[in-house]
């Protein structure tokens, strides 16, 4: 199964984890989504997002000021 990307490049905190949650809200456990982001926050918001939510954060790269944040969702339902 291919990982579904959210592009919130260019939008700041709290809108990318915000994005996130709200693909993450019909996702089945275990879907692979990757979140980019220009907003440093990401990097802090997401892990609290996975904890939150039971997921996972598998990698986070960044390149050329581009985030990359691969996560995993849990059996959690983001509230």
């Amino acid at each position: 199964m291919a990982p579904v990307v959210i592009d919130a490049r260019g939008h700041k905190c709290p809108v990318p984890s915000l994005k996130l949650r709200k693909a993450m809200e019909h996702a089945p456990a275990g879907q692979v989504m990757e979140l980019l982001a220009t907003d440093p926050m990401a990097r802090i918001d997401v892990p609290f997002l996975m904890q939150e939510t039971g997921g996972r954060v598998i990698d986070i790269l960044e390149e050329e000021g581009v985030l990359r944040l691969t996560i995993e969702t849990g059996g959690g339902r983001p509230d």
